[in-house]
């Protein structure tokens, strides 16, 4: 495999979705409100990206079965239309073609299915952590609607990794978009992080999104 690989399982029908996506990263803050997201909006799993830039192991299950690293787009059509990506891992942060690759990719394949909004969810690391979730957004208006909704404006930072290069390609792509950030120390799987962020998350996009907690 020289190129990333998108297998799709089926092609749902969506309206207007909002690609959200969130994966392993500072906190695991991404990857658990995406699953969190994923199992209170009944979404199913619809397609696989694998690419040669992830790590070089397989995951082995308890049947001893195994499979290469992969993100996974779960489709949710009860209430808002949400495409959500998680995955097992990203590049290596200093391989940086390859983040910006598959961050590519992944918007090329949104696009087709009709996504023009894009939600990326992350940590930010804070050595003496509040209760604060933050919001960086493509425009004033995404910035202010998250912050009626109970985040606060994340100011002259950075966002490494996909959750950062994702906004900023969608940007140059013309897309609306925002992350939604939780603070964190980034020691270790901030789980109640997580929870604030997606509290936040569900206000934003609506009532209609379970809250599940």
């Amino acid at each position: 495999m020289k190129n990333t690989q998108i297998r799709e399982i089926f092609r749902p029908e969506l309206k207007d979705p909002v690609l959200v996506i969130g994966l392993p990263g500072i906190g695991n803050i991404g990857k658990i409100v995406s699953r969190l997201l994923i199992e209170f909006s009944r979404a199913s799993l619809f397609a696989e990206l694998y690419s040669p830039t992830f790590p070089d192991y397989v995951f082995i299950n308890n049947k001893g079965i195994c499979r290469p690293p992969k993100y996974e787009f779960f489709a949710s059509t009860t209430g808002r239309n949400l495409v959500i990506l998680t995955g097992d891992s990203q590049p290596a942060l200093e391989e940086i073609p390859a983040h910006y690759e598959v961050c590519s990719d992944v918007l090329d394949y949104a696009v087709k299915l009709g996504c023009r909004s894009v939600i990326t969810i992350a940590g930010a690391v804070s050595p003496q952590p509040t209760h604060e979730v933050y919001v960086a957004a493509i425009s004033k208006k995404e910035a202010q609607k998250c912050v009626e909704n109970g985040a606060v404006i994340y100011r002259g930072g950075k966002i490494v990794g996909a959750h950062g290069i994702l906004l900023g390609l969608a940007e140059i792509r013309g897309l609306t978009g925002f992350c939604l950030l939780g603070s964190t120390s980034g020691f270790m799987v901030d789980r109640e992080a997580a929870l604030r962020v997606y509290k936040v998350l569900r206000r934003v996009l609506g009532t209609d999104v379970q809250e599940g907690l």
